[in-house]
C-alpha cells in the first residue's frame, strides 16, 4: 500500500520509472494525480495515416496528443526522454485481430517502421472529479475502470472499422450532471459522457460482465453514466485484423509529463 500511495503523489516521469523497471504493472488509475495519462496505440507506416484519419473521424474515442516519427519511441511532444516500449506497465500485442500477447515492454516486438499514437485517457480528467468529492468507484475499490463495446459503429477510415468502447463510472444523477460539466473542461480526455443510463441503449446487456476491466458496484440511487474510451482502437484491431497492432493493456496507461490543467479548454 505504501508504494501505491507514493506513486499516487509521484510526477509522471516517476511512474514512467516504476513501469520501466518493472516495479509497476498494474492499472494506472489514481496514480500521479494531477499529471496527464494516455492511451497507446503502435501500427506499421503503411497503415499510419488510416489511423490518423480514423482518430479524426473519431476524436470522442481518439484525441490525439502525440505521434512519434516512424522508429522513433519517444513522444517527444508529452514527454521528452520517455520509450513507450517500456515505460508504460502492460501491452497488449495484437496479430491479426488476435491479442498473442500481454508483455511488459514491447522492445522485442519493435520495429523501424512502427508508429506509436498516444491519445487522451479518462483517467486524466478523474483527477478534477475526485476533487470535486464526485466518486470514482473503480479508484474506490481498487481495480480496473470496466470497459464494454457498444452497438455503436465508430466512422471507418482505411482498413480501420469496429465499434465504439466506452468506460462506466456510476453515480447519482446530480452527481452526473456535475461530472458532464467538469468533463467538459477535458474535450482531449474524451469530455463530457456520451450516455447514462439504460446501458442496452448502447447495446450493453449485463454491466457485471464488461469485455474489458473490471466489475464495479452500483449503489442504491446510482446510474451508469457512460464515457468514450481509447480502448476503442482494440476492438477495432479485433474486428478489422490487420497483420500488427500495439497497444497498451487496458487501464494501464502512459503516464505523461503534461498537467491536467494543459488539457482544460484545449
Amino acid at each position: 500500500m505504501s508504494d501505491e500511495l507514493n506513486l499516487q503523489r509521484a510526477s509522471g516521469k516517476e511512474v514512467r520509472q516504476a513501469a520501466r523497471t518493472g516495479v509497476l504493472t498494474a492499472p494506472t488509475a489514481g496514480l500521479a494525480r494531477g499529471y496527464v495519462q494516455a492511451n497507446l496505440v503502435v501500427v506499421p507506416r503503411d497503415l499510419a495515416f488510416d489511423f490518423l484519419l480514423f482518430c479524426q473521424r473519431n476524436p470522442k474515442p481518439c484525441p490525439v496528443l502525440d505521434v512519434t516519427e516512424p522508429g522513433n519511441p519517444e513522444p517527444g511532444l508529452i514527454s521528452p526522454g520517455a520509450d513507450v516500449r517500456t515505460d508504460l506497465p502492460r501491452y497488449c500485442v495484437y496479430r491479426n485481430g488476435e491479442c498473442v500477447e500481454e508483455p511488459t515492454d514491447l522492445r522485442k516486438w519493435w520495429r523501424d517502421d512502427l508508429v506509436a499514437y498516444l491519445l487522451g485517457c479518462s483517467f486524466t480528467f478523474e483527477n478534477a472529479l475526485l476533487e470535486a468529492a464526485i466518486p470514482v468507484r473503480h479508484v474506490e475499490v481498487g481495480c480496473n475502470v470496466p470497459m464494454y463495446r457498444t452497438n455503436i459503429a465508430c466512422r471507418p477510415a482505411g482498413a480501420f472499422h469496429g465499434p465504439l468502447v466506452v468506460s462506466m463510472r456510476p453515480m447519482t444523477s446530480a452527481q452526473a450532471i456535475a461530472a458532464t460539466r467538469i468533463c467538459a473542461r477535458f474535450p482531449r480526455a474524451h469530455g463530457v459522457p456520451i450516455h447514462w443510463g439504460d446501458p442496452e441503449a448502447l447495446g450493453i446487456r449485463d454491466l457485471a460482465r464488461p469485455d474489458f476491466g473490471d466489475a464495479v458496484p452500483i449503489h442504491a440511487g446510482e446510474i451508469p453514466v457512460f464515457w468514450a474510451c481509447g480502448v476503442t482502437p482494440q476492438a477495432v484491431a479485433i474486428e478489422a485484423r490487420p497483420a500488427l497492432l500495439l497497444t497498451h493493456k487496458p487501464g494501464h496507461m502512459f503516464v505523461t509529463d503534461l498537467r491536467d490543467a494543459d488539457m482544460e479548454g484545449a
